[in-house]
This record gives structure tokens, sequence and C-alpha cells, in this order.
């Protein structure tokens, strides 16, 4: 598989990587097989030529397994990537300053089997969804700790200069509301 798709800046690394479970796909393989059943069936009860129907329905998990195995989710040191397309390519990149939470969820059959979704979201823009990723509770949990670095921040000043602005912002609040009234 190429990796031409993303780029690294440098002493960028990759924290994970990894993509929807094949298992996804689970559904699409068996209205595949619906579909060809019943074209074999409509092919014997009613006419021959009906059986090429069933060629209509394969390529519902061809697609779908092709959508899968070319998706890619990637958390580097300093971004979260998405890729997806068959037939064309979207390469989303958000940057980790732009992470404002993130969250996992899991149904009772994802936690049975260790898979879920994580969700991140995105200051100004669109939320990011990692699909059916294996152990989605490691990949929130490796996001948070590339974005708790990206954020950390010193702030600047000592206690004692914040606290006066706190009194100088208090007494200009005294000061309008003294003189609205």
């Amino acid at each position: 598989m190429s990796d031409d798709w993303r780029w690294l800046d440098d002493g960028e690394t990759v924290i994970w990587e990894g993509r929807p479970r094949l298992s996804t796909i689970a559904g699409s393989i068996v209205v595949g097989l619906f579909g060809i059943i019943i074209a074999g069936w409509l092919a014997v009860q009613v006419d021959p030529w009906l059986a090429a129907v069933g060629v209509l329905a394969v390529p519902i998990p061809v697609w779908s397994y092709l959508r899968i195995t070319n998706t890619t989710y990637l958390v580097t040191t300093r971004a979260i990537w998405v890729k997806t397309g068959v037939l064309g390519r979207s390469v989303r990149r958000i940057s980790l300053s732009k992470v404002q939470n993130t969250a996992y969820e899991q149904s009772v059959r994802g936690s049975l089997f260790g898979y879920g979704t994580v969700t991140i979201e995105v200051a100004g823009g669109r939320d990011i969804s990692f699909r059916r990723v294996d152990d989605p509770r490691l990949v929130q949990e490796r996001i948070d700790d590339q974005s708790d670095d990206e954020t950390e921040t010193d702030v600047p000043g000592s206690t004692d200069q914040w606290r006066a602005v706190l009194t100088s912002v208090r007494s200009i609040r005294e000061a309008v509301e003294t003189r609205s009234q």
C-alpha cells in the first residue's frame, strides 16, 4: 500500500494507525448473497435469463470491501488523519491543537469483540469518527495524550500578577455597573 497520501513534518511520528474492521462488510455480504439466491431462484422458476440479475448483486460486497481496505485512520504526534476513497481519494488532516474533545462508544457486540467508534470533536469544523476500530479506548487515550502534549503551555505571569488583573477587572465592572444605574 502506498503512503503517498500523507506527509509528516520533521520530528513528527506515527502514534497509531488503523482501519475499520473487515466485519463491517458483513451486511453487504448478506445482501449480495441474498441477491444471488433470489436471482438463482428466479432463473429456475421463471426465466433462465434472470440469472443475470444475480451478477448485479456481486458488486455490493466487493464495493464495501474496497471501501474498508481503502480507509485509513492515522494519529501522529501533531495531527489526526483520515483517508478514504475507492475510485478517488479524500484526505483530511486535523492539527491536534484543534481537538476539543474525544469520546469512544461500544455496542454490546463491540464490547464483546473489542471494537467501537472513536469520535473526535474538532474546533471550527466537522467532527471525525474512527468507525469500528479495534480497542477504541486505547485509540482515544493515545489521541488525548498527544492532544494534551500539543496544547500544554505555560501561562505567563505569576499568581500575584493574575490576582492584580482580577482586581482590576472587578473594579472596571463595578464602575460600569454604577454608571448604568
